[in-house]
């Protein structure tokens, strides 16, 4: 009775949320969990197949919903947290909205999204079959503390899963250290050859796990991620069971991955990575995809990652909370060559992180060439943006609190596109802000 109560509580409270415009992501979950506390313990029974867990400083929410994507686009039922709410309440959330009035739940799959520092909390009510780590760099060191800690955190989770089988970025020294002496299952992912010309430097991961020495690379693709080895052990990048060549980033994305090829209308070097680790997954559970590439192509990216909206020209709305993430953000903004504005806005929110010290790690600098039209920084840590960019000897345009002026300046200007570029919690707010000018226009007409 209990469980029955839960989740026609989350329900509820998910109806509400919606016509209150909230995304009930986690809040529905939270008064389930209340009312039954092993809810996803009693639910978890009902899962057919297995449970898929994705996690990792960036990527880990394209990367979930991509399986999701793939695996529903088989036939498959699957129980996905796709909002992006990775701790325990937003499971709680996932697994409830699936069941029907009765309580009950049928699903062949998992496909999970779990935040780092969580998955000892969360591996105690769900144990994974898979674990696919994307990368681990440091980001809110105010919660999560160094990478250390958060590995420590990991391993400890992992044994208590029982070891599941790891699905590891093969390119990352730190997150491939998962695979070192494990007693489960591992695979690696990777890309096998240099791609970017211009290269951020080694932030993370510089020196060697194994011996404490410092790490080289035969090629290296963006922060800690690349062909790494250690000349003082010899410890390096693992065989790579799924990897990406023939490498091509003009209009779009193009790649082989076992002879199989892929062109995706995707922005991103990034994104390959993501999907890899999601053909590696596919592999892993011995499911046959007869067109991975179009199920790919037609993903629909959650709100925030390259989401183009035309407001009569596009605007790209983009979540970086990180330096690795802001450092790809910017890089994939500075290979359109369209005459642009570019518009930036950081809050130091509980959920963003409060110390924001790691904006000077980012490369400002590589944002100031021809085709930037005007820059314009947003959000509670406006200046220190602004002294960022004044110490990069870029010009910043606007300072301001008015999201809205600044897109109608910027939709007004003779720039071809804008690149919005947000961390955590101004991303929802941009987002309607957008769409709000998106409707008006369309009612103007």
């Amino acid at each position: 009775m209990r469980k029955i109560l839960a989740i026609w509580a989350a329900k509820i409270s998910a109806v509400l949320g919606v016509v209150l415009g909230k995304k009930s992501s986690s809040t529905p979950g939270a008064i389930a969990l209340k009312i039954c506390p092993d809810l996803i313990k009693k639910l978890k029974g009902n899962i057919k197949n297995q449970v898929i867990v994705t996690c990792g400083t960036n990527g880990k929410t394209t990367t979930n919903n991509l399986l999701y994507s793939a695996l529903t686009k088989c036939g498959y039922k699957v129980v996905c947290n796709k909002l992006g709410a990775n701790m325990l309440t937003g499971i709680a959330t996932a697994f409830a909205l699936e069941c029907d009035v009765f309580g009950r739940l049928k699903a062949d799959y998992a496909c999970l999204e779990v935040d780092e520092a969580y998955t000892v909390k969360v591996f105690e009510h769900i144990q994974p079959d898979f674990v696919i780590v994307t990368n681990l760099f440091r980001d809110q060191l105010d919660r999560y503390g160094e990478i250390d800690t958060i590995m420590d955190i990991m391993k400890n989770a992992l044994k208590k899963a029982n070891f599941p089988t790891l699905i590891l970025n093969g390119d990352d020294p730190i997150s491939s250290g998962f695979g070192r002496d494990y007693k489960g299952d591992v695979l690696y992912y990777g890309i096998g050859q240099e791609v970017l010309s211009r290269q951020d430097d080694v932030k993370e991961g510089r020196f060697c796990a194994v011996c404490g020495g410092e790490q080289k690379y035969n090629f290296r693709h963006y922060s800690q991620l690349g062909d790494f080895y250690c000349p003082n052990c010899g410890n390096k990048r693992p065989q790579i069971d799924f990897e990406a060549t023939d490498i091509d980033l003009s209009n779009g994305l193009k790649f082989s991955v076992k002879e199989q090829r892929f062109l995706l209308n995707y922005k991103g070097f990034y994104n390959i990575y993501n999907c890899i680790a999601v053909y590696g997954a596919i592999k892993a559970l011995r499911i046959d995809v007869q067109s991975f590439e179009k199920i790919l192509d037609n993903y629909k990216p959650q709100i925030g990652r390259m989401q183009e909206i035309d407001l009569g020209k596009p605007f790209i709305l983009n979540l970086a909370k990180n330096p690795a993430g802001f450092n790809q953000a910017i890089e994939t903004v500075m290979q359109d060559k369209r005459k642009k504005d570019v518009i930036i806005a950081v809050n130091d929110k509980p959920s963003d992180g409060t110390d924001v010290s790691w904006l000077w790690d980012v490369d400002f600098e590589k944002v100031a060439d021809s085709t930037l039209n005007t820059i314009s920084v947003l959000g509670m840590r406006k200046y220190d943006l602004a002294l960022r960019f004044k110490y990069a000897d870029v010009k910043v345009d606007n300072i301001t609190d008015n999201m809205k002026d600044v897109l109608l300046k910027c939709l007004n200007s003779d720039a071809e596109v804008c690149y919005v570029l947000v961390n955590y919690t101004a991303l929802f707010s941009t987002e309607n802000l957008m769409l709000e000018i998106q409707k008006e226009k369309e009612r103007n007409k």
